[in-house]
């Protein structure tokens, strides 16, 4: 069996630190955590889990960071959270299985990234990410907010999902890293445009992520499902600018670069129901269930756009269309996801009515 070290930065992280720590420390064989400037009781909470306590200061570069984390590990392999992520009870298992079986030629075990889930418990945002790496193979973090793990040799999908469950969220901490890199005057890459794009559609500066994203796509250079989602969030910015026009165009756009992926199928259907083009639309939605989950994607992956979301809007669009059974039949599936919507639950109380006369 093989070994690990668990390796985690954290800063005021008292509020979930025991959480994430409760779900993993029996799955490792080691504990590193690394602080960087807690004002809280982060550190006495990491005390009680491990004497390997280790501080590291703070310069705005997270990939520096988790290097300095990595530099502690001792063991076989390297698993690596953040202090609001939590391995849950079906996942657990799966990482003991996963630990007794491992064959040590593996470089890397990807796991899913579970990073949001709606009240329902359906994840929102799922991507894969490199999360077991060998010690030996001294892989390096690279980018200085948005980082990643520069992994080549032997990965392995795994079916093991680590869970993010936030209870806050800094909302300009990652846009500003940026800005300081644009006043530095540093170099851009086309992933840097993307993410630096994204932190600004979050933060509401639509123009200015649109320009960030036009940045990406225009460079040969960068991963292509970057550049298609950087499309599909363009479209999201002129959508916010009533910009209805280029909202289309940019979703269009993204078929350029490889299949539609559900996500824009789907805001195709939303631009033609809201110009109450049903029928158009329908066509958008059904194109958007036919996407079939792709458990390798390692791309950022939206499952209610293939799933739920276009059962609800096609519920709507068949309403309109005079088609009750077909109506009826996508409000039930979906909420086989979403059992006590409340837009679920009206129409399906609509819809019975209708039935009943």
């Amino acid at each position: 069996m093989v070994s690990i070290s668990l390796c985690m930065i954290v800063k005021n992280e008292e509020a979930v630190l025991a959480r994430c720590l409760d779900s993993v420390s029996d799955l490792v064989d080691e504990i590193n955590i690394v602080d960087t400037g807690s004002t809280d009781q982060t550190v006495a909470i990491a005390r009680r889990y491990t004497d390997r306590v280790f501080f590291h200061q703070w310069t705005g570069n997270f990939a520096e960071a988790r290097g300095a984390s990595f530099s502690h590990a001792t063991k076989d392999y390297i698993l690596y959270l953040d202090a609001d992520d939590v391995i849950l009870d079906e996942d657990r298992a799966k990482f003991k299985q996963l630990k007794a079986e491992l064959d040590p030629a593996v470089d890397s075990v990807s796991m899913f990234y579970n990073a949001g889930e709606d009240s329902f418990g359906n994840v929102t945002l799922r991507y894969r990410r490199n999360r077991l790496i060998k010690r030996s193979r001294n892989f390096q973090w690279r980018g200085d907010c948005h980082n990643y793990l520069e992994v080549a040799g032997r990965i392995v999908n795994s079916d093991i999902a680590v869970t993010h469950r936030k209870i806050k969220h800094s909302v300009s901490r990652n846009l500003n890293i940026y800005k300081m890199k644009l006043e530095r005057g540093d170099a851009f890459t086309a992933r840097d445009y993307f993410y630096y794009g994204n932190e600004l559609r979050d933060n509401r500066h639509y123009e200015e992520a649109i320009e960030s994203y036009k940045k990406n796509i225009a460079l040969k250079t960068g991963w292509v499902e970057d550049k298609i989602y950087a499309c599909i969030n363009m479209a999201d910015c002129y959508r916010n600018l009533n910009d209805q026009d280029n909202e289309l165009a940019a979703l269009f756009k993204s078929f350029a670069f490889d299949a539609p992926r559900a996500e824009a199928l789907s805001r195709v259907g939303d631009h033609f129901k809201r110009r109450k083009a049903y029928k158009t639309a329908a066509y958008w939605y059904e194109l958007a269930l036919a996407v079939p989950e792709n458990n390798d994607q390692w791309s950022f992956s939206y499952p209610a756009y293939r799933t739920w979301y276009p059962h609800l809007q096609l519920c709507v669009c068949y309403y309109y269309m005079g088609d009750m059974d077909s109506s009826y039949r996508h409000n039930e599936e979906a909420r086989k996801y979403r059992p006590q919507d409340p837009h679920v639950l009206h129409n399906k109380k609509l819809l019975d009515s209708k039935h009943a006369k």
